[in-house]
């Protein structure tokens, strides 16, 4: 493999040109922005996110309102945006560059990196855009690029493999004279990853780099990037006992700090109908339709049943329609909840 020589600059040219400029997080080098925007970016998509980002700034429109929320809240907000531990490790990181840092952001990818929830990739995206910095990023739309022009087909299942990625993407940022480049360069490859270079059925004909990209020239640009340990998928079946009271209330907690829906309020949960049947006693419960919710790792079978009672099952506390709006709830259990509501009505 040899590294074009004119790599960055065809990147940085055509980004200027063609890239991404209306997202509500560029044009901007406040590293709170940016910061937040990278964490509700990580595997979710940009027309889920305009949604979030401008809501989560009106109610913390900088770090230190962040840091001086409630976890309760700051779930709240998050709340149908998933990967709740984002969530939890943005309120953490808040809290640290308050204390740590004075309220101000590190002006390192290095000392960004150490701070709860942000990875090299993240801390090179701030760093870059915010300071500068000549460093590299590696999130999966860049390493399909980067692969993919490089003809790259380690195997990035093994740590070594991605290490060596890693080495070739700080070998193809722009140089030393031209670090004025990097905001731009940085934004190019993500826009690249996200609009031309795609998983299928990518776009070659529009790509900046397709008479230097191996895997197009050798025809196989989906062969790239090469993993091959394969994610294990398993299935659950939870029932969930949906308590509700005279007044219209219903029953919740919140979940265990650790584990599915981390800290969020649920009704409660059982993993076994058996268990589920002993907790009732016989008490007459309407089963709703039983739905699949899917997570990374799992499919959640999620069996819903509606019990009207004012001896509720479980830890938690009566909530009622304004104040369960209010909770950081899984975004099944949001839907679940309107549907009650609208029943009650």
């Amino acid at each position: 493999m040899k590294a074009p020589a004119d790599f960055a600059q065809r990147v940085v040219h055509w980004q200027r040109a063609h890239g991404r400029k209306h997202l509500p997080w560029q044009g901007t080098r406040d590293p709170y922005r940016v910061w937040l925007s990278e964490i509700m970016l990580q595997q979710t998509q940009v027309v889920t996110v305009l949604d979030y980002f401008p809501r989560f700034l009106a109610r913390f429109p900088d770090v230190q309102a962040l840091a001086a929320a409630t976890l309760a809240d700051v779930l709240a907000l998050w709340s149908g945006l998933g990967y709740y531990s984002r969530a939890r490790n943005l309120h953490r990181c808040a809290q640290e560059v308050v204390s740590r840092h004075a309220g101000r952001f590190p002006a390192s990818a290095l000392a960004l990196a150490a701070l709860p929830g942000i990875g090299r990739s993240t801390a090179g995206a701030i760093a870059a855009f915010c300071f500068g910095e000549r460093t590299p990023i590696l999130d999966a739309n860049v390493r399909r690029v980067l692969t993919r022009v490089l003809g790259f087909d380690a195997d990035l299942a093994k740590a070594a493999n991605e290490r060596l990625l890693w080495d070739w993407a700080e070998k193809l940022l722009p140089g030393t004279g031209h670090a004025s480049d990097m905001p731009a360069y940085t934004q190019g490859l993500m826009d690249l990853g996200a609009t031309v270079c795609l998983a299928r059925g990518p776009a070659c004909a529009r790509c900046p780099l397709a008479d230097i990209c191996a895997a197009r020239l050798a025809g196989n640009p989906e062969h790239y990037p090469v993993r091959t340990r394969k994610l294990v998928r398993r299935s659950e079946d939870w029932w969930l006992l949906l308590q509700v009271d005279a007044s219209g209330r219903c029953w919740l907690a919140p979940r265990p700090q650790r584990g599915i829906w981390a800290g969020l309020h649920c009704p409660p949960v059982y993993t076994q109908r058996e268990a589920l049947d002993a907790a009732l006693q016989g008490a007459a419960a309407e089963e709703w339709p039983s739905f699949t919710h899917v997570l990374t790792h799992r499919d959640l079978q999620l069996h819903p049943l509606l019990l009207r009672t004012a001896t509720p099952h479980g830890a938690g506390a009566w909530f009622s329609a304004d104040q369960w709006q209010a909770l950081g709830l899984p975004a099944p259990l949001r839907k679940l909840l309107q549907q009650l509501k609208n029943k009650l009505i």
